[in-house]
């Protein structure tokens, strides 16, 4: 049984043998694909394609049923989204900012529709919000969100997070839509608990009718090797609705849809898919606590104001992203 069967409803889009089912978004939330496009894969951030390819993968992922992409203004790839929603004008966007006051975030919104080309932000979240401290910290950019969501500016808000906390606050936040939490089975990247509570956080605000959708489900590029297996657990949690996974080719779309489909996967895309190659990546906010260092059993890691890595010393274990608390280290 696939989660949130009691506020979802399926219609299935077919293009070249998919089916997608669509979902709604909690009890106030959009009807969208099961699967959101992770578009932090096609970001400058990441650097694995250049903005041509984003386009590219953006508009065959929306050719074949994907109908929204998340995003971030830190992800700077707002161009990249609106070369392709011309296109796709129905595709739904959602953007992320870590705006605390009021003035930030409506400079932030209004950065989203002005580069996106959309006189209406489908889906606007306070990025990485950890507790009801943090939000409390940030009341002056949700009450902004509140205001333009009012004026028809945006049409959903909320939060994302990797927090059990977060999670918690967020349900009980006044006018909240849509919360964005990290899951995947191993429970990696939660910063302030285990899998097991950040499950019961997840179903309390489901409870409330809170529209869920996952990200990390792939732990940051760690489970990739038991892509099914993550895929499938984050699936049958009930309360999440959809998923957001970062793609950045089109073998990747093919395999997700595939899995999502119920379709065998052929031994050719496996294969390709085996063959891609991957590194360590270090994101930018990575802040030099060094707890990385000491897992990292080959030695590739190390630490001067923030951690880098010696990729041919790299072996791709995985380990050191799970020491990170901060989910900067991601193999892509």
């Amino acid at each position: 049984m696939f989660g949130a069967h009691l506020i979802c409803y399926f219609l299935y889009l077919g293009f070249g043998g998919y089916r997608v089912r669509k979902v709604k978004l909690g009890w106030r939330g959009p009807e969208v694909s099961e699967i959101c496009f992770g578009g932090l894969a096609i970001s400058p951030l990441q650097g694995k394609v250049s903005e041509q390819e984003g386009v590219n993968l953006l508009k065959y992922a929306f050719e074949r049923g994907i109908t929204w992409v998340d995003t971030a203004e830190i992800y700077n790839n707002y161009s990249r989204i609106a070369l392709a929603l011309l296109q796709f004008p129905d595709v739904k966007v959602v953007s992320k900012s870590y705006a605390v006051t009021a003035r930030e975030m409506k400079l932030s919104i209004e950065n989203a529709r002005k580069k996106l080309n959309k006189d209406i932000v489908d889906i606007f979240l306070l990025h990485e919000q950890e507790s009801a401290h943090t939000l409390k910290g940030h009341e002056g950019a949700w009450q902004e969100l509140q205001e333009a969501k009012s004026k028809g500016l945006v049409n959903w808000i909320g939060i994302s997070t990797h927090a059990i906390a977060g999670v918690r606050a967020g349900a009980l936040q006044p006018g909240l839509d849509i919360i964005h939490p990290l899951l995947n089975y191993q429970g990696l990247g939660i910063i302030d608990g285990n899998l097991q509570e950040m499950l019961k956080a997840v179903e309390f605000a489901a409870e409330l009718g809170i529209g869920i959708y996952a990200m990390k489900v792939l732990g940051g590029g760690h489970l990739a090797k038991e892509a099914e297996k993550a895929l499938a657990f984050v699936r049958n949690i009930e309360g999440v609705q959809a998923l957001a996974l970062g793609m950045s080719s089109q073998d990747e779309i093919d395999y997700n849809l595939a899995v999502f489909a119920g379709r065998d996967i052929s031994r050719e895309l496996r294969n390709r898919l085996k063959l891609q190659k991957r590194q360590l990546f270090i994101a930018d906010w990575c802040q030099g606590c060094g707890s990385c260092l000491s897992v990292c059993p080959q030695g590739a890691l190390h630490l001067d104001q923030k951690v880098s890595v010696d990729q041919k010393a790299c072996i791709l274990c995985g380990y050191c992203g799970r020491a990170c608390p901060h989910f900067c280290l991601k193999i892509i």
